[in-house]
């Protein structure tokens, strides 16, 4: 998928000012992967204030795909197809490769389309700056999906740490864990930090996301990054951040973990929180279910998170998992005025700490 699409000829839209749609939100979205198929689309096609017109992918059979569960997109084939074709599209979503964001997140911005880019939203901390003005001065709506902010688990440690039940918090540790030792995804294995590759752009930027958002701004930092399949592009990475706040923060990202450890473990001076296991909602959207399905994001009792203290724990009941909030909040945004679910200037705050612990510490390569 080309990271450069090539410039049609003048539209109406070219003057690079956004023009608030009426009724529904027609939509494009660029790649069909993983992002495009079970993030985006399914969300689109349940809300009715979107309508899915058309979507970007060359690969044959990702194309049948859009055919077989939503026969009302259209299908193009490279991003230079759907610009040449855009009149009449309000709104892209871009969930092609990171290296890819950018340029064409600047190519929807000049022709006054609002954007929806997905993580990580950009490889430099300088690029992200620069979509971010680029998009103001044309008031156009630039967010990016953070979908992980609407998480079941995240959701309820919120809740609880809103309520107080931990005490004073003094470490948060958090993983995103699992046993997945060959790297299925072309784009994953080759592609290197300086393109947005790496399991710390990949997932750290949830969980830094995350971490910020409970804890605020970092004093310090520190990180080991490890590769174990493509030399230069770490695949085990470990981050421990102290927060202005006092609060220390550990996350460890690993595709290759035979045994995982506690999604949360959130120590506090008068209780502690241990949860279990990925929010549901990935794996659910990926077998085939859609967000209106019954029971949708709902945890079952047993993966419920634990709190108190040694031998006096209780179960805590898990909020619902809401991907779906994302797009309802972005309808309100788009249709009657309100605010975008996601400021784009705090995924940069994630993306200026990734870069900066790259060239602090570096990737070492261990086979």
């Amino acid at each position: 998928m080309s990271a450069t699409p090539v410039s049609p000829g003048p539209t109406q839209r070219d003057a690079g000012r956004w023009k608030r749609p009426t009724g529904i939100v027609r939509t494009a979205v660029i790649g069909f992967g993983t992002a495009g198929r079970v993030f985006h689309a399914p969300f689109l096609h349940a809300n009715p204030r979107f309508s899915l017109d058309l979507v970007v992918t060359s690969n044959p059979e990702r194309r049948r795909a859009v055919g077989d569960l939503f026969p009302e997109a259209r299908v193009c084939e490279s991003p230079e197809a759907l610009f040449e074709d855009i009149e009449g599209i309000d709104l892209v979503v871009i969930g092609s490769p990171p290296e890819t964001h950018v340029p064409l997140a600047r190519e929807a911005i000049r022709r006054g389309i609002a954007v929806v880019v997905d993580k990580p939203f950009c490889v430099t901390a300088a690029d992200g700056r620069q979509v971010i003005a680029e998009a103001e001065a044309a008031d156009v709506p630039l967010t990016v999906f953070q979908n992980r902010r609407w998480d079941g688990d995240f959701l309820t440690l919120q809740s609880l740490l809103g309520s107080g039940g931990l005490g004073e918090v003094r470490r948060f540790e958090s993983r995103f864990e699992w046993w997945k030792p060959e790297e299925a995804k072309g784009w994953k294995r080759q592609a290197r930090p300086d393109q947005g590759g790496g399991i710390l752009y990949d997932l750290g930027t949830h969980l830094i996301d995350q971490a910020l958002r409970l804890f605020g701004p970092i004093q310090s930092s520190y990180a080991e990054l490890a590769s174990h399949r493509t030399p230069g592009t770490d695949d085990d990475s470990f981050v421990s951040l102290l927060h202005e706040s006092g609060v220390r923060t550990q996350l460890w990202m690993n595709g290759m973990a035979a045994q995982v450890g506690p999604r949360f473990h959130v120590l506090g001076s008068s209780s502690a929180y241990t949860k279990w296991g990925l929010d549901s909602q990935e794996s659910t959207l990926k077998s085939g279910a859609m967000p209106t399905d019954d029971g949708y994001g709902v945890e079952p009792e047993s993966s419920w998170g634990m709190l108190g203290v040694d031998g006096s724990l209780e179960r805590v009941p898990a909020e619902r998992g809401q991907y779906d909030t994302f797009y309802a909040g972005l309808a309100e945004a788009l249709l009657d005025g309100g605010a975008l679910p996601v400021d784009p200037a705090d995924t940069v705050a994630a993306i200026e700490l990734i870069e900066e612990l790259h060239a602090r510490f570096g990737v070492v390569n261990e086979g």
